[in-house]
């Protein structure tokens, strides 16, 4: 009899369980910061084209003319090193790697680092020789490595370029020797790549912080060290540089793409088209203090542990969940952070399957009543669907405890 019951319990509790209607946390779109339109006047410039950008949010603080087409001439590079670091991270190529230096490589003119036919190098020692020399010659070598041609990889430059945004962009060669009107960009496209560059591969400043090192040729006429040094004079002028990338040819002028880190903020200040090569730095230089001057970072790690969420119809009855990550804040209003609020919104429960990531939930932050941003709560573990066999071991293992 007492077992007579306990098996219409058990078939009760079943039909209760497979009536659940579940209610699923559709996708939270974290709001947008909202921007005060970039200054265009703050700085007095004489470069004709420049912008000014925080890297972490893309947040533009000043323009001027940033969409204009100009010359790039070696800025092109920070393409070339994208590609790179992707090679290296999708595991194609190692820094260890050894490259020949092809006889048309070695044909490169303006600023190089004196590569010859044959010679052998490092993936790592080329990078250095491209960030910090900005050798024309071991930039062709590496594309010729990474993509069997120079042309090649081109392709595959404006392939990246169009992915990432750069409308007003078009590159004919891998280091920006060319005077073609086709090879192109504009302030705003060298922001994005370099972006790009800082924010997904942050290993970059292993090369572009150096000021000078030797590395060694060993050609067929013997082994002799030559002297890299970097052409960012900025490293010495500004304490808080950390990159990234010069360019000049009579074509293009004098650019540059400077990066900086202060506080926790990493700007990019891009000029292009400066008349000499101290306004390009002196330039670049103001864009980055006037940036810092305005800017305020509000950042939260997110590092709580988060209550477990229900799982309705899984092996488990309960999923772990976490914080995406940190929420950043970039305020140029002079605002009060200590008046920002903070939010936690749960779902009711996640119907199994769940998969790993799924999102349960978002942490909402809001300053003066307005929404500035959100970090979307996700589970930190599987938990597959329950069947029947599942609910009989559970009601086993009741009977017996």
């Amino acid at each position: 009899m007492w077992f007579q019951k306990k098996t219409i319990n058990v078939c009760i509790a079943w039909l209760m369980i497979t009536a659940v209607f579940t209610i699923f946390w559709s996708e939270v779109v974290i709001a947008e910061e909202v921007q005060t339109a970039p200054s265009t006047t703050a700085v007095a410039l004489a470069s004709p084209s420049a912008i000014l950008m925080e890297a972490s949010p893309g947040t533009v603080l000043f323009e001027k003319n940033p969409d204009e087409i100009r010359s790039p001439a070696s800025i092109t590079k920070i393409m070339t090193l994208i590609l790179t670091f992707e090679a290296i991270e999708k595991g194609r190529i190692k820094l260890e790697d050894e490259v020949s230096t092809s006889a048309y490589a070695k044909s490169m003119g303006g600023s190089q680092v004196f590569l010859e036919e044959g010679e052998i190098q490092t993936v790592d020692t080329l990078i250095k020789c491209i960030t910090v020399a900005s050798g024309n010659d071991a930039s062709v070598a590496m594309a010729e490595f990474i993509a069997g041609s120079e042309s090649e990889f081109v392709n595959l430059m404006n392939e990246k370029a169009a992915a990432l945004g750069m409308n007003n962009t078009h590159f004919i060669d891998c280091c920006g020797l060319s005077s073609d009107a086709q090879h192109h960009t504009t302030a705003r496209d060298v922001a994005i790549m370099s972006r790009e560059l800082i924010t997904k591969y942050p290993d970059i400043y292993n090369y572009t912080k150096i000021w000078m090192e030797d590395i060694t040729h060993v050609t067929r006429q013997g082994t002799k060290n030559f002297t890299l040094s970097s052409t960012n004079k900025l490293l010495k002028q500004y304490q808080w540089t950390t990159g990234l990338k010069t360019g000049s040819t009579n074509q293009a002028k004098y650019c540059f793409s400077a990066t900086a880190n202060k506080d926790g903020i990493d700007l990019i200040a891009v000029v292009m088209g400066a008349p000499d090569f101290k306004i390009r730095f002196s330039e670049a230089r103001s864009l980055l203090e006037y940036g810092f001057a305005i800017t305020k970072l509000y950042v939260d790690e997110n590092n709580e542990k988060l209550v477990p969420v229900r799982v309705l119809g899984g092996t488990m009855d309960q999923v772990e969940i976490a914080p995406e990550g940190a929420f950043r804040y970039l305020d140029v209003t002079g605002a009060d952070f200590s008046q920002i609020e903070k939010t936690y919104e749960f779902s009711e429960g996640l119907a199994a399957p769940v998969q790993l990531g799924t999102q349960a939930g978002r942490i909402l932050y809001k300053l003066g009543g307005k929404e500035i941003g959100s970090v979307a709560i996700k589970t930190t573990q599987e938990v597959q669907k329950a069947y029947f066999i599942d609910y009989l071991k559970r009601v086993v293992l009741r009977f017996l405890i």
